[in-house]
């Protein structure tokens, strides 16, 4: 874990943010004057999946700048996506559980049951573009490393 927070250390934090509070903001908006009900839970949601997402694909989309143990880190979570991956959806998780428990007033396991099924898409979507970047940025890696 200390090593995904260490790639996560230089992440697009304030366009991540802006990202993901536009994108909820325009989900409500749109609730709001199409037919239908606005569901701010679901657009709370869907914000931070975004903001999870593009912090953590932006951290490591360009492996070779940051200090030393930065760029360590950036490539090291190349070569394990899946297991980087593994801490941006539980921060995901970890921020969906109080939008579910209080805002749509579900129960505790069944918030927690919602929770773990958004940091699970989280998951997959993060683990899957980092091994397209790992992909597409092999040759920038050094070797042996």
């Amino acid at each position: 874990m200390s090593l995904a927070g260490a790639a996560l250390h230089g992440a697009p934090w304030k366009t991540a943010a802006v990202t993901g509070g536009a994108v909820a903001a325009a989900s409500v908006g749109m609730g709001w004057l199409l037919p239908g009900s606005a569901d701010v839970t679901w657009a709370l949601c869907l914000g931070v999946s975004l903001f999870s997402l593009i912090a953590a694909i932006g951290a490591i989309a360009r492996p070779n700048t940051g200090d030393r143990v930065t760029r360590q880190a950036r490539q090291w979570a190349l070569r394990h996506p899946w297991r980087f991956s593994l801490y941006p959806s539980l921060g995901a998780a970890v921020l969906m559980y109080p939008v579910q428990l209080v805002i749509d007033g579900e129960g505790p396991f069944s918030a927690a049951l919602d929770a773990v099924q958004g940091g699970v898409a989280v998951y997959l979507i993060t683990a899957v573009l980092a091994l397209v970047l790992r992909g597409r940025g092999q040759a920038s890696l050094p070797p042996g490393r």
